[in-house]
C-alpha cells in the first residue's frame, strides 16, 4: 500500500506546481492584455507643433512666416496623401485632426471640411483654423477636384482672419460654377460678428461674388431663391440696453441672381 506520507507528499508537490502553472498563466494572461507601445508621433504632427510653439505671443499681424509655413506643410501633404484616393469629408477631417493633434492650449487646429458632387467629380473644401488665443485665428481653406479616384489640388484661400470657419452651399439654379459660402464667427465684443463671403468655383479658381463683415450678431440663412441676414446695430443696441429698452433687429434680404446676391430689403424686426 506505500508509506502514508510518501503519497501526502507528492500529492503537496503536485498541488504546487498546478498553483506555480496556474499563477504563470495568469501572469501570461495580464501580459497579453496590456497594451502595445504607443508609436511615435508622426513626422509631420511633430513639426507643426514644433512650428506652432512659437506662436503664443505673437501678433496674428506678424505671424505670417511661421503660420505660412504650417500652411504648406498642410496642403502639401493633403496633395500627396489625396492624389491617388477620393476620400470622404470625414477622412479629410481626420486626417487634418492627425496633423494637428500634438498641439496643446492655447494652441489649436480646427478642421472645417466639406465634400460636394459637381460636374460627375467632387469637389472638397480641406479648411483648418490655428488659433493660438481667443482672438489670434487664420483660416486655411484648399479646394480639391477628385475624379475617377485622383484629386489634384486647384487653389487656396485664406478667408478672413478672427473668425472660425463654417460652409454654405448655394442652391444650383443653372449656372455653369459651383457656388458657397465660407463665414465665420469672430468674438471680441458683447456679440458675436459675422463675416460671410459667396465664391463662385470654377474648377480652377475662386472668385468672390459678394461679401459682408463683421454683422454685429450676424446670423444667415440660405433659402432656395434668397439669402437672409438678421442682425444688429451696434451704436443701437448699445443705446437701447443702456437705457433698458430691447433693441431692434434687422433683417437684410437678397436675391440670388446669375451674378451673385441682389439687395431687396432691409427691414426691422422684433428683437
Amino acid at each position: 500500500m506505500g508509506d502514508p506520507s510518501v503519497r501526502r507528499s507528492g500529492i503537496f508537490q503536485f498541488l504546487a506546481l498546478l498553483l506555480a502553472g496556474g499563477a504563470l498563466s495568469a501572469g501570461t494572461v495580464q501580459a497579453k492584455k496590456k497594451p502595445p507601445p504607443q508609436p511615435p508621433p508622426p513626422a509631420l504632427a511633430a513639426h507643426i507643433n514644433d512650428l506652432a510653439k512659437q506662436l503664443p505671443g505673437v501678433l496674428l499681424e506678424d505671424a505670417g512666416p511661421i503660420t505660412g509655413e504650417i500652411q504648406k506643410l498642410v496642403v502639401n501633404h493633403l496633395a500627396e496623401w489625396m492624389a491617388n484616393r477620393t476620400p470622404t469629408d470625414v477622412q479629410v477631417r481626420r486626417e487634418l485632426e492627425s496633423a494637428f493633434s500634438l498641439l496643446h492650449y492655447p494652441l489649436s487646429g480646427d478642421p472645417a471640411v466639406f465634400a460636394t458632387l459637381w460636374k460627375g467629380g467632387m469637389v472638397i473644401g480641406a479648411g483648418y483654423t490655428l488659433g493660438w488665443t481667443n482672438f489670434n485665428k487664420q483660416n486655411v481653406v484648399a479646394i480639391f477636384y477628385s475624379q475617377e479616384g485622383k484629386s489634384r489640388l486647384a487653389t487656396v484661400t485664406n478667408f478672413t482672419p478672427y473668425t472660425d470657419l463654417h460652409y454654405e452651399m448655394l442652391p444650383a439654379q443653372g449656372w455653369d460654377d459651383l457656388r458657397f459660402f465660407i463665414y465665420g464667427f469672430r468674438p471680441g465684443k458683447s456679440q458675436l460678428r459675422l463675416t460671410a463671403i459667396l465664391y463662385s468655383f470654377d474648377g480652377e479658381n475662386l472668385k468672390s461674388l459678394w461679401e459682408t463683415h463683421d454683422a454685429y450678431d450676424g446670423k444667415m440663412e440660405v433659402q432656395k431663391d434668397k439669402v437672409v441676414i438678421r442682425y444688429l446695430r451696434e451704436d443701437e443696441y448699445i443705446r437701447e440696453v443702456t437705457a433698458k429698452r430691447k433693441p431692434p433687429r434687422h433683417e437684410a434680404v437678397y436675391l440670388i441672381t446669375p451674378k451673385g446676391l441682389k439687395f431687396q430689403d432691409d427691414h426691422e424686426i422684433p428683437f
